[in-house]
């Protein structure tokens, strides 16, 4: 049995807008199939999803999409990264891997057995991530073609209080990180997002996570594609973990809002 639920979806913006707000980590949903492998029981599962769900960022660029002046495309992952992570690198290359956490997890945010430690990724590869990466690779093509640029602002969360699983959860935890990277993130776009966030609270860079996401096909040899991830300490907007949203996600949408103004221009 498949699922029915769609991996993902390309919400359009405005044939003029260079940029595609990405939102990959929002969803709860597991195909039967693939819960199938996962070895948590029920409720031990709610929890795990509770704490690693970036929640309600998908509304939050559905609602900045809606403030922006010209509309920017959206991005959107609907199944869990539970499933995959379409973020990681699907090889060695992936830092996660040493703590179970590559494309496909075998472990959870507090180190404890998610699937069976031999368990074979490539089917969940082969199903989800590399047509994710695909139809990524093909939204930012379309905005190079129509536009000559591409902005991709990767809408995250993480918590309050580090998890086990984090590789450098020592360092700030500021209201707003500003994830980079050294070849796709000009100047201008990080300065712009700054300004835009300042009134959500302090701002700091690549910390506790760092680096953004672009398309294989085009990482670190287009600069017509400039990308900034945007992750948000989620006791700004939300109850924590996995709870309802509060009256800061206003705040963040008009940021957010401000934000894709300032690069659409």
């Amino acid at each position: 049995m498949t699922s029915a639920v769609p991996s993902f979806e390309l919400l359009p913006g405005a044939a003029e807008s260079p940029v595609i707000l990405h939102v990959p980590h929002s969803a709860r949903e597991i195909p039967p199939e693939v819960r199938a492998g996962i070895v948590l029981d029920d409720s031990a599962l709610e929890r795990e999803l509770d704490h690693i769900v970036d929640a309600h960022t998908a509304e939050l660029a559905a609602e900045a999409a809606k403030a922006s002046r010209v509309t920017p495309w959206r991005f959107v992952n609907r199944l869990s990264r539970l499933v995959v992570d379409p973020e990681r690198f699907p090889d060695e290359r992936e830092e996660m891997l040493a703590v179970g956490m590559g494309a496909v997890y075998t472990r959870t945010t507090h180190k404890e057995p998610l699937r069976p430690a031999d368990t074979d990724a490539e089917p969940l590869v082969e199903r989800y991530f590399r047509p994710y990466a695909r139809a990524m690779t093909d939204a930012v093509a379309d905005r190079l073609a129509v536009t000559g640029r591409a902005v991709i602002i990767d809408v995250h969360s993480y918590p309050t209080a580090p998890l086990p699983y984090e590789l450098h959860g020592g360092g700030p935890r500021p209201a707003v990180c500003l994830g980079t990277d050294s070849f796709h993130t000009p100047p201008a776009l990080l300065a712009a997002a700054r300004e835009a966030f300042a009134p959500c609270g302090e701002t700091a860079l690549d910390s506790p996570f760092s680096g953004t996401y672009v398309p294989l096909e085009f990482y670190g040899g287009d600069p017509r594609v400039s990308a900034l991830m945007v992750e948000i300490r989620r006791d700004t907007y939300m109850a924590e973990p996995g709870g309802p949203v509060g009256s800061g996600l206003t705040r963040l949408v008009r940021a957010l809002a401000a934000l894709v103004d300032a690069v659409s221009s």
